[in-house]
């Protein structure tokens, strides 16, 4: 097949990481797309885009992209998404996908019965240290997984005294930009989330509300499979040593550690098994096939540049590989949950099909 063509919408993370990311996988970028004319025309330059665009309806409907990365606010995930569903594009959407279920339930429809191929750009799955613990769960190496504790606490202010970004709507908050790739990581590893009760933190200006201002939550999760696990994030916290992951089975635990909020290219993996003599638990090294080369221009390009990897193979066999459009509906619906959690203070069921 000759090369896929991509146009891209959002030149932050875009230029960042899709931009590069895709061109260094062989996907030729045709075209892409700001709100503001000369941030578009830079990355053009920048990157050799021959297609420049404003307007994203402009770009979606070339007839040289054959799909569509959107790397926008996540409120106008669904606007941009459907746009392209609707010029037959494949789509790799960022995370979170919507910003509530019944808009995800709709796209994923669509790309469905179209025949589309369709991602959500949660390339942390790809992350070496992430993808050796689903193996290891999957070779059995801890049972059968029970219990999974997950934090993250991350000292936001570069200074004392210092104020966070000003909030948008439709944001989705500390939830939504960090919160949403644990949730996906953790589906991953541990099946559907059933059940949660949660609490969010953070202060509301005036217009705003903690949807999309929150910088702290807590969430106990039920799984479908009878496993349960929390997860606690803050961006309040002072001397935060970044993120754990603690993963229980019945017959022995896997520890992943991070030091930012994102896992990097070398993370650790330390695991214990009952049956060791020691009982003790020890780093074992990451085989190399899971991380099969380096970029250091930004830690996020090795596993996004693994999920093109996947998001081509899909284009080409005609299938959506995960995490697709259904995972980025089942993490939506854990946010959606979340949220409604906080708002009664009751525990809320997760649908799960």
């Amino acid at each position: 097949m000759p090369p896929i063509r991509v146009g891209v919408i959002g030149v932050g993370f875009g230029a960042t990481v899709h931009i590069p990311g895709f061109q260094s996988e062989g996907v030729e970028v045709v075209a892409v797309c700001a709100s503001r004319e000369e941030r578009a025309q830079d990355a053009a330059e920048k990157f050799g885009i021959p297609n420049a665009f404003t307007d994203y309806r402009e770009l979606v409907t070339h007839p040289d992209v054959d799909a569509v990365s959107v790397v926008t606010a996540p409120n106008l995930h669904y606007e941009m998404t459907k746009a392209a569903l609707e010029a037959s594009k494949h789509v790799m959407c960022e995370k979170p996908f919507t910003t509530n279920a019944a808009e995800a339930e709709e796209l994923l429809a669509m790309a469905n019965e179209r025949g589309l191929t369709h991602m959500i750009a949660h390339e942390f799955r790809f992350a070496p240290q992430r993808t050796y613990a689903r193996q290891l769960i999957d070779e059995g190496r801890i049972g059968e997984p029970q219990h999974i504790t997950a934090s993250l606490h991350l000292r936001f202010a570069r200074r004392p005294g210092a104020t966070p970004p000003a909030p948008s709507v439709g944001s989705g908050g500390m939830l939504g930009a960090l919160g949403s790739h644990y949730i996906d990581g953790i589906r991953h590893w541990f099946g559907d989330i059933s059940r949660v009760s949660a609490t969010l933190h953070g202060n509301v200006p005036e217009g705003f509300s903690l949807a999309d201002t929150n910088n702290a939550f807590s969430v106990h999760m039920d799984f479908a499979n009878g496993a349960w696990g929390t997860l606690t994030c803050s961006l309040n916290a002072p001397l935060g040593q970044g993120g754990s992951i603690q993963i229980y089975g019945t017959e022995g635990s896997i520890h992943l550690s991070q030091s930012g909020p994102n896992p990097a290219p070398e993370g650790i993996v330390r695991v214990g098994r009952l049956e060791d003599d020691s009982r003790e638990l020890r780093t074992i090294p990451i085989p190399e096939e899971l991380h099969p080369f380096d970029d250091d221009r930004d830690h996020r390009l090795l596993p996004f540049r693994l999920e093109v990897q996947d998001f081509v193979r899909g284009i080409e066999n005609g299938e959506s590989p995960a995490p697709n459009f259904h995972d980025g509906l089942q993490c939506q619906r854990v946010l959606d949950a979340i949220q409604q959690s906080h708002r009664t203070g009751a525990a809320v069921d997760v649908p799960t099909r």
